[in-house]
């Protein structure tokens, strides 16, 4: 009879765990936890699988439900699952243990060298940018050309009925050495992913955020691996199974060079204890139509975003409050920068890189800086330029278009004529760009608009001379090419600069010809509408021209 009893027991013992197996298994399936310790998922997944046997042992122990509440027998339970519940104690305890001591009050110094910040010079590494590559779109903006871009392909109602566009990804790359957005196309719903996943998605929206032109690419063959998959081509189910032990962060849809589409994959580490010091080590690029895969610690150098933008965030914070150390961090606050809110990307030397505002400890009025961080290489710099918050200068940039009701876009940092200068674009209630704005770092009301990039640069570059900003030198230009340029006077404006007064004339190009009165005291002769002759310093590159003379036209 003993032996039939201790036979039974074993024969319940293994029926509950093959459920807890099949429970288990469900679980991961559908979860996708890393087999791996640093993974507070995988934790987590123990976890449950602990809590699964022991309901199921209680279950199959006599456990009853009534309405006074839950009963079982005295003793049951511990008696058939004390190895469980101690194990189930042991990972509560030790994954609390892990979260503290791998937390930055033991290990401030470590944190603080997460990200390697470098002083950079603005005026040497930032160079001008020119018309053709500024990004003028942010994703909003994106996704609303994007959408209409496969809302117009009537001649093709199958696409617009069977597919949508995804307004999540939206990745911002560079594609043949401009800046865009590119998203995948996404199934409709679960039924139209059915009757369409054979051949997968058909192609994929690109955004040139210069142009402001969507087009839909569709693909010789479709992509059968994508985020809108439900089962093994999901690509973060195919990550799981294939990357067991690996733990990965953001997962971007990017296109090569050739157009190909692929998913990037940023395998996350965590560098500090248990749990603590998140940063990316590579990722994983897998092509969206073959779902062919390969992990790189140094990634190709089409790659645009291996590091996300939070994670770059959060690791300057970190090595901007723990600079002193962690006390210093809460008490005394000595030397503390944060970021500020809110950033953007800036496309140079065919990367990515975020960009984001620095200001100091409980002053939320002014920058003190501004960092450049690469998202493929995570080379960070910091420039120290004072000047106006990101908010600041979107206000301002409101306030000089307000009777129109244009909203701007978050800005990004350009060097127009060696100055920091916040760039957006302002935008009416459809999300469509209408204008443009530029607006000083260093002093936001010197805010220029204009309904083209060329006319606001314009704008922009005659406040910084009336603002004795930009000043040219005519010592340095002695050895310049002159030339001679006659036209009618459309109009003339002036401004004092270092105590001499400057006359501004327009002859109706975008061009201004600037003439010192102490350099031809006539200058203060003419008005609009005079036929004229200037000679000038020959500059390319500027709108506003160096003035040497100016005579009537008649007397050349």
């Amino acid at each position: 009879m003993s032996m039939k009893k201790g036979t039974g027991g074993l024969l319940k013992r293994i029926v509950r765990l093959l459920i807890t197996a099949v429970l288990g298994g469900i679980y991961f399936y559908v979860m996708l936890p890393p087999i791996n310790l640093k993974s507070m998922e995988f934790w987590l997944f123990l976890f449950v699988l602990l809590v699964i046997y022991i309901v199921i042992t209680a279950v199959s122990s006599g456990m009853s439900i009534t309405r006074s509440g839950v009963t079982l027998p005295q003793g049951v339970l511990w008696a058939n699952c004390k190895i469980p519940l101690i194990l189930a104690v042991l990972l509560i305890l030790g994954s609390a243990i892990g979260g503290i001591v791998s937390s930055e009050i033991f290990h401030a110094a470590a944190y603080y060298n997460l990200l390697d910040v470098q002083t950079g010079d603005f005026t040497e590494e930032v160079a001008e940018i020119s018309y053709d590559k500024i990004p003028m779109l942010d994703k909003d903006s994106s996704v609303q050309l994007g959408s209409r871009a496969l809302g117009n392909l009537s001649s093709n109602s199958s696409l617009v009925s069977q597919f949508e566009v995804s307004d999540e990804e939206y990745s911002q790359i560079n594609y043949q050495n401009n800046p865009v957005r590119v998203a995948p196309l996404l199934y409709g719903n679960i039924i139209k992913w059915f009757n369409n996943r054979a051949d997968g998605l058909p192609g994929y929206i690109i955004v040139n955020m210069v142009t402001q032109e969507a087009d839909l690419v569709q693909l010789d063959e479709g992509m059968k691996y994508s985020t809108g998959e439900h089962f093994g081509r999901n690509i973060y189910r195919l990550l799981r199974f294939r990357y067991p032990t690996m733990m990965f962060g953001d997962v971007n849809f990017e296109i090569d060079e050739d157009g190909t589409p692929w998913w990037v994959c940023s395998r996350t580490v965590h560098r500090i204890g248990l749990f603590g010091g998140e940063d990316t080590e590579g990722a994983v690029l897998v092509n969206a139509i073959t779902g062919e895969s390969t992990y790189y610690t140094e990634v190709p150098t089409w790659v645009d975003r291996v590091y996300s933008a939070d994670q770059l965030v959060a690791q300057y914070n970190y090595h901007g409050t723990l600079v002193n150390g962690w006390i210093n961090s809460w008490l005394g606050q000595k030397g503390i920068t944060t970021t500020s809110d809110g950033y953007n990307y800036i496309a140079m030397n065919d990367d990515v890189y975020l960009y984001t505002g620095v200001t100091s400890a409980g002053n939320d009025e002014s920058n003190v800086g501004f960092i450049l961080v690469n998202q493929r290489t995570k080379e960070a710099r910091y420039y120290n330029i004072t000047g106006a918050t990101e908010y600041s200068a979107m206000s301002s940039a409101e306030g000089a278009v307000q009777h129109l009701g244009y909203a701007s876009t978050f800005p990004i940092l350009l060097n127009i004529s060696d100055e920091p200068t916040y760039f957006m674009s302002l935008k009416d209630s459809a999300d469509l760009v209408k204008m443009y704005a530029m607006v000083n770092v260093s002093d936001y009301q010197i805010t220029a608009t204009g309904s083209s990039v060329a006319e606001c640069q314009s704008n922009y570059e005659e406040l910084l001379v009336e603002n004795g900003i930009k000043v040219t030198d005519p010592v340095e230009l002695i050895d310049a090419e002159t030339d001679i340029v006659t036209g009618t006077i459309t109009d003339i404006r002036s401004a004092v600069v270092d105590g001499n007064t400057m006359f501004y004339f327009s002859l109706g190009t975008e061009d201004y010809y600037v003439v010192s009165a102490a350099d031809d005291s006539d200058a203060v002769t003419y008005d609009v509408g005079d036929e004229v002759a200037i000679t000038y310093y020959v500059d390319e590159e500027s709108t506003i021209l160096t003035g040497i003379s100016i005579e009537d036209a008649a007397g050349i």
